[in-house]
């Protein structure tokens, strides 16, 4: 596979491929090298309209799909797309930029979470429930909401759609999603392999265009009935607020700035180890990325000093090349945000360990960073950078760190290094966020709960608790002769 196969991505509108009504297209950019690869169809009003129409057939025909034959033709499509792995795996490292290895992860990750929702879908149970007349019968029936409405960022372009897409679909609902115009061919490979395993015409759309009109359209459409969205807060609290105008159910993933607490008594090398690599896994371009290192005095100076070979000790370049283990920023606004955010952190008192700038002149690359004695004043320790930049500071006591770690508005991920017992209760008990991985890197796996609190969105995407926002309860009494 070279360069060369990465092919132009139409819209999937009733079970075909399409192009936009007007013709439309947008260059897609690969971020290794800033030069156009392919394009990708801009969908208009009328391509939406046909998406809606083909939505709502296709809704009425797959809710009345027995569970077990959901999740036959769900794990026939995760199969196909085993089998698919190398391949839709290059098409994403080429246009957004990760290692190829990541996204290969990403793949395979993605056909786990396919087949954990196709086996839960088949355990999404009513309940028969004590009458209190001893002639009636009283039912709660547990049916699918709806065809659905999904918006999807561009940092992980399959894993950002599959989780929304399995849980709909495990539930009987129909799926429209508007991926990212900057990584097309990616998700569109996750939903070619869903049409090649036999899902029927309109339970599953893809389209591309212009966000803020695409959004405003389907999420104000009386045929959808659910959104799910997975971004930044500004624009979740935008879309958040057009749902509840229209009494659409939503489910929102957004922005975190998860804090790393290293406590007196962690293993150092083994935050390092797991923090440093998660930091900097897709160029730190992850809403559960750590992001502010909050370190006890008494091992900050051996963290740092780890945490900057770990740093150096990264490969930069482009994701296909061998040996690359981090890739360039996914588009030039990021670069232009990196340099923002460097240029604030110095002139806040912040020192660049290791990094700070952008590297050559051609792609989107930009070195790994560390920085130490930051500020609270700085805009990286209020905002998430979402790049390869980690923000160190010390504290004295556990307490005073949790207190930082809570301090802002946001509340998705958090992690936590350290030895004692007290400690992980008081981490587990206070911290204020929707996931906490302690001694460990992030483990997102499909059984556990995925979302956050506070600025951080609501709703799960990950356990049992992913297919509630996709269900609909009915009470039902029935009164016998």
């Amino acid at each position: 596979m070279t360069t060369s196969s990465y092919t132009d991505t139409r819209l999937l509108i009733n079970g075909e491929w399409c192009d936009a009504e007007s013709g439309k297209t947008l260059d897609v950019i690969n971020p290794a090298t800033g030069k156009p690869i392919g394009k990708v169809a801009h969908a208009g009003i009328a391509d939406l309209d046909r998406a809606l129409a083909a939505a709502q057939r296709g809704f009425e025909t797959w809710r009345k799909v027995p569970s077990n034959e959901r999740a036959a033709t769900m794990r026939k499509a995760a199969a196909l797309l085993r089998e698919r792995a190398d391949h839709t795996a290059r098409l994403m490292t080429m246009e957004q930029g990760k290692p190829f290895a990541e996204a290969r992860i990403e793949v395979l990750s993605a056909c786990d979470i396919i087949e954990w929702f196709a086996d839960e879908g088949r355990r999404v149970y009513g309940r028969v429930v004590p009458p209190r007349n001893i002639n009636a019968q009283q039912l709660v029936l547990k049916e699918p909401i709806g065809p659905v409405a999904a918006f999807t960022p561009w940092n992980f372009p399959i894993n950002q759609v599959v989780r929304k897409l399995s849980a709909a679909l495990a539930c009987g609902c129909s799926f429209l999603v508007k991926a990212p115009e900057e990584t097309p061919a990616s998700p569109a490979a996750l939903l070619q392999a869903f049409v090649d395993a036999g899902v029927p015409a309109g339970v599953i759309g893809l389209v591309y265009g212009n966000p803020a009109e695409i959004s405003s359209y389907l999420i104000a459409h009386p045929v959808i009935r659910k959104v799910t969205f997975t971004g930044s807060t500004p624009v979740g609290k935008q879309l958040a607020a057009l749902a509840g105008q229209h009494m659409k159910r939503a489910t929102m993933e957004l922005g975190g700035h998860a804090p790393v607490i290293v406590a007196e008594d962690a293993d150092v090398a083994l935050a390092v180890k797991a923090a440093g690599a998660a930091k900097f896994r897709n160029a730190g371009q992850v809403c559960i990325s750590p992001t502010r290192f909050l370190v006890h005095n008494s091992v900050r100076q051996e963290f740092v000093q780890a945490l900057v070979k770990h740093a150096e000790s990264l490969k930069l370049g482009d994701g296909l090349a061998e040996g690359t283990t981090i890739g360039p920023l996914a588009n030039a606004r990021r670069l232009t945000a990196m340099a923002k955010v460097l240029d604030d952190a110095r002139s806040t008192g912040a020192t660049i360990a290791t990094g700070g700038e952008r590297v050559g002149s051609e792609g989107n690359f930009f070195a790994p960073t560390v920085l130490t004695d930051v500020s609270l004043e700085a805009d990286v320790f209020n905002n998430e950078p979402f790049g390869p930049v980690a923000a160190v500071r010390g504290f004295d006591n556990l307490e005073e760190a949790i207190a930082e770690a809570n301090r802002l508005p946001y509340g998705l991920a958090g992690y936590a290094f350290t030895k004692s017992s007290r400690n992980v209760h008081l981490l587990s008990q206070h911290l204020e966020v929707g996931m906490l991985w302690i001694n460990q890197p992030a483990t997102p796996t499909p059984e556990m709960p995925f979302g956050g609190v506070k600025d951080s969105g609501y709703g799960s995407e990950g356990g049992p608790e992913a297919l509630e926002a996709y269900l609909v309860t009915k009470s039902v009494t029935v009164m016998n002769g």
